[in-house]
């Protein structure tokens, strides 16, 4: 692994950019990552430039239009995509709506999910199912966290009536990541397409969709990214884009005629884009990213991340009254874990936040996730790690 050569005053400083750090042990990432200053400033400069020049005008339109366009590229970059393939949206959720509802479903068709997906796409899947007469069904990837090989069940559960596929990157719940290069080569030979819940791997993995060959890619910016709620794009790759018809339709996804009558699709992802937008938040998610790349690269965030897991795992795993789900260091930055005894998962996450610590429970399976980013403290660590110790002698 490389090393980040950071030494922990410069760790202290770097950590000072965050406000909601300095009051708390946190350990949510994977739901809201804290933002940091710089982006709250921009979203209220933002704001006010909008109310000097507009809010609605001429000008305020260019403005629109040029930070739409920066964004697009911010976040192109990060996942080694063209711009032209990205749609800001406003969250996970919203790019896998434009995915799922934008293909020309036939009765008879079959959609696979993994049994670690969440519930916003299980509910658009069996809405699908339920006006289409489309199959769905579930492939068990959680059983294959520890023994076993992910790509194999997916094999075993394809059909060749199945149009698409619907997996996460990062299991939200287990933090498993899936090797989406081969599961993306296996649907290719199916002729399934391949849409990807990236809610928890957008921002600390490092990423080149185009070498993944995914064919759409949901994200968001306000988990690991740090960055507001309210900001998160779809990768649809170029190939499927003239496939994938648009569901969400308004002024921003269409060309107009000299009378201002639709007249054809923008030939790129703004084709999914619909109308108004918080557009002050983009330059707070531009902002959030820019944070990031001051620390090192992507490998090098995701390294320390990994380095930051094991070293909670490690703490955790000698703990009598406490089982990871992971049998060996996890590959994320996902540390998922439950009691032992009949104390009760939401006892202890409350628990918990009443000293500062601050994680959350999952129900399937029933556990409590700790995450960690490459700026999580060893000492916060401690601390989480003490936290259960009381609870447990209580």
């Amino acid at each position: 692994m490389t090393s980040i050569s950071i030494t922990q005053n410069q760790v202290d400083e770097y950590r000072q950019q965050f406000p909601a750090l300095a009051n708390k042990n946190y350990f949510n990432y994977g739901g809201q990552g804290p933002m940091p200053q710089v982006a709250m400033d921009a979203i209220t400069k933002a704001q006010s430039y909008m109310q000097q020049i507009g809010p609605f005008s001429s000008e305020v339109n260019t403005w629109i239009d040029q930070e739409t366009q920066a964004t697009r590229e911010a976040i192109a970059k990060e996942l080694n995509v063209a711009p032209q393939t990205i749609t800001i949206t406003e969250d996970v959720t919203v790019g896998c709506n434009i995915a799922m509802w934008g293909i020309e479903w036939q009765a008879g068709d079959h959609i696979l999910l993994s049994d670690c997906e969440h519930q916003g796409i299980v509910g658009i899947a069996q809405e699908i199912s339920r006006r289409f007469a489309v199959e769905v069904t579930t492939c068990p990837v959680m059983a294959t966290l520890n023994e076993g090989d992910s790509v194999a069940v997916i094999a075993q559960n394809l059909r060749p009536n199945t149009r698409l596929v619907v997996l996460s990157h990062v299991l939200w719940n287990t933090g498993q990541v899936l090797p989406l290069d081969k599961i993306s080569n296996l649907c290719n030979k199916n002729n399934s397409l391949l849409l990807i819940d990236a809610a928890q791997s957008v921002g600390m993995l490092p990423l080149n969709l185009e070498q993944l060959g995914v064919d759409f890619y949901a994200f968001t910016g306000h988990k690991w990214c740090c960055g507001p709620g309210g900001v998160g794009g779809l990768y649809v790759r170029r190939e499927v884009q003239e496939k994938l018809k648009p569901t969400f339709i308004g002024w921003r996804s269409v060309i107009t005629d000299s009378q201002g009558h639709p007249k054809a699709w923008h030939p790129d992802g703004r084709r999914y884009e619909v109308a108004t937008s918080n557009f002050p938040l983009y330059g707070g998610l531009r902002q959030a990213i820019a944070i990031h790349q001051q620390w090192g690269t992507a490998e090098a965030r995701y390294e320390q991340i990994c380095r930051n897991s094991e070293y909670l795992w490690r703490k955790l795993a000698v703990l009598p009254t406490v089982k990871c789900l992971c049998a060996s260091p996890p590959s994320s930055g996902l540390v998922s874990f439950h009691l032992t005894n009949d104390q009760g998962s939401l006892k202890l996450v409350t628990f918990l936040e009443s000293r500062g610590v601050f994680t959350r429970t999952l129900l399937n399976p029933d556990c409590i996730r700790a995450c960690v980013h490459y700026f999580t403290l060893e000492s916060e660590m401690d601390e989480l790690v003490e936290g259960i110790q009381q609870f447990c002698q209580r």
